[in-house]
């Protein structure tokens, strides 16, 4: 079964274009899944089969999911079931089984949560703290302008290149799930910080020796070794940025693109274009922004309740 879970993910990423991160999590959650098989062994009222791809059933995959409710939450439980469907419609396509035991299994409710974003106020708050003084410093400031900006994946901005910005046309080309292309606006204020970060990454290469670098085919964001920026140290320096500005709530990239679609939904834009900047092949993904922020709660309430 180790064999056809490699074969399955190998399969996402060679013909669907699935990123290194998203093939990690299909593996690690299907290795689980594997191993409990292995654990668990043939049913006792199944004594004629085994615990193998082809041995799986419903109610192997019911206990399964009866066994994670102990410790993970709805939404990885859904995930993890998501996981076990793919790969065993895989199986169907390789002519390996007939029927989808997972089909016959129901997704977990999931609880309707609304997504953490910061206020405007506080948005800004981050921004303005970052006094930039050295290259670092005005390359995170150029991240985080182009994440809260473009509202665009962590994933999509590490691995852009120099030419996927157009500075005049004010777009950047951005690659997301399943290299899908798309051409999202950007403001002046992250295109002006990316120019300012480019022009002094350019002296500072010169200073160094590097003559070849910064190459302008290249990545957009660097490393102090002139390599690609990773997601993780995207996410640690903003992490690092939020605590030291004092923000009251941790602050992940992922957090700012919430941020952005709250922001632009608050201010009136249209869903279905929000929907388009964001990626979202799902309308109804989209829709879980549209909820009221706290502040124009507040100025509703204090405005129409008789006894406040």
């Amino acid at each position: 079964m180790e064999d056809l879970i490699k074969q399955f993910v190998e399969s996402l990423s060679s013909e669907k274009g699935y990123s290194a991160h998203t093939c990690r999590a299909y593996l690690q959650d299907l290795g689980e899944f594997c191993r409990f098989l292995e654990k668990r062994g043939p049913r006792n009222d199944r004594a004629d089969r085994g615990s193998g791809a082809f041995d799986v059933d419903g109610l192997f995959i019911r206990e399964y999911l009866g066994v994670l409710h102990k410790k993970n939450k709805k939404v990885t439980i859904a995930r993890k079931l998501s996981a076990i469907r793919s790969f065993f419609r895989f199986l169907i396509r390789q002519g390996m089984i007939t029927d989808n035991p997972a089909d016959f299994v129901a997704t977990p409710k999931q609880d309707k949560m609304i997504p953490e974003y910061l206020s405007v106020d506080n948005m800004f708050r981050l921004l303005d703290s970052m006094k930039p003084d050295t290259l670092l410093k005005y390359r995170d400031r150029a991240i985080f302008e182009t994440l809260y900006s473009s509202g665009i994946r962590v994933s999509e901005l590490a691995g852009m290149n120099v030419l996927d910005v157009d500075f005049q046309a004010g777009l950047i080309r951005v690659f997301g799930k399943g290299q899908k292309e798309r051409l999202v606006p950007v403001g002046s204020k992250a295109l002006d910080a990316i120019r300012i970060y480019r022009e002094i990454l350019g002296r500072k290469a010169a200073d160094r020796g590097k003559t070849a670098a910064p190459d302008e085919n290249g990545p957009l964001f660097l490393n102090n070794n002139f390599g690609r920026l990773s997601t993780r140290s995207i996410a640690r320096i903003l992490g690092k940025t939020a605590r030291t500005c004092g923000l009251p709530m941790p602050v992940s990239p992922h957090v700012l693109r919430h941020s952005f679609a709250t922001h632009m939904l608050d201010a009136g834009a249209d869903l279905k274009a929000v929907q388009e900047m964001l990626g979202h092949q799902s309308l109804s993904t989209t829709q879980k922004y549209t909820h009221v922020s706290i502040d124009r709660l507040m100025q509703a309430y204090d405005k129409a309740h008789p006894r406040k």
